[in-house]
């Protein structure tokens, strides 16, 4: 059996033992070190190259979303993701750590069960995105370039197929493998290997990355009615 291997970085220690014990409850996962501050946690992930580092976003010194681009930017680091696990969570929060490269973004608030599940989800190479905050995320940050950034040109798409565009744009509205299987009449099975072939095209660590350039390329316009 495959484990997956979490690293904990948050500055509560009584937090990180917290995670720690319900992590290590799990026979399919398993806590590899912890960091308290952004700083550390890019060090133990050169040193451990965990599956999901487990980021907290407001730390002392370096933060989450810089220790976040750190990692995401290291390609020694390429098959760790990031899942963010924060009391803040403000749209502006979400859109940073995904320009970051983060995979996914829960509240501190989530159950146990759901964290879990957020952790398998996330070394299984999908995004972890609510529907809503999905929604209002597009809109509002991710068809504007970051500060001192840019949008993606459409250019960079010239290599999918008519086929995986069409996915990519469902996925980026955030529809699931199931749905967009039952949209277009295949199997979910067809829909993944699409998914991934456009991944590798794009040079998108996952699908959280992948719906972001959707957007950001204007292949999937935001809906300028949105809350």
């Amino acid at each position: 059996m495959s484990v997956v291997r979490v690293l904990l970085a948050d500055d509560q220690a009584l937090l990180r033992a917290t995670f720690r014990i319900l992590i290590d409850s799990c026979e399919d996962m398993t806590v590899v070190g912890e960091a308290s501050d952004g700083a550390e946690a890019v060090d133990l992930a050169r040193a451990h190259h965990p599956d999901i580092v487990l980021m907290d976003i407001r730390m002392p010194g370096t933060d989450g979303l810089a220790a976040t681009s750190a990692i995401c930017a290291d390609p020694d680091l390429a098959a760790t993701r990031v899942l963010i696990l924060t009391t803040f969570e403000t749209e502006d929060y979400v859109a940073q750590a995904l320009r970051a490269g983060a995979s996914g973004f829960l509240g501190k608030d989530v159950t146990a069960d759901t964290l879990l599940a957020g952790l398998r989800t996330v070394a299984s190479g999908e995004a972890l995105l609510s529907p809503g905050a999905t929604r209002t995320l597009i809109t509002r940050f991710l068809t504007s370039p970051a500060p001192g950034g840019r949008l993606a040109p459409p250019e960079r798409l010239s290599d999918l197929t008519t086929r995986e565009r069409e996915v990519m744009s469902l996925a980026a509205e955030g529809k699931s493998n199931t749905e967009i299987a039952e949209d277009l009449t295949v199997s979910p099975l067809t829909v993944r290997t699409h998914i991934h072939r456009a991944m590798t095209k794009l040079g998108a660590r996952d699908r959280a990355q992948l719906v972001v350039i959707a957007y950001q390329t204007g292949l999937v316009q935001a809906d300028p009615t949105a809350p």
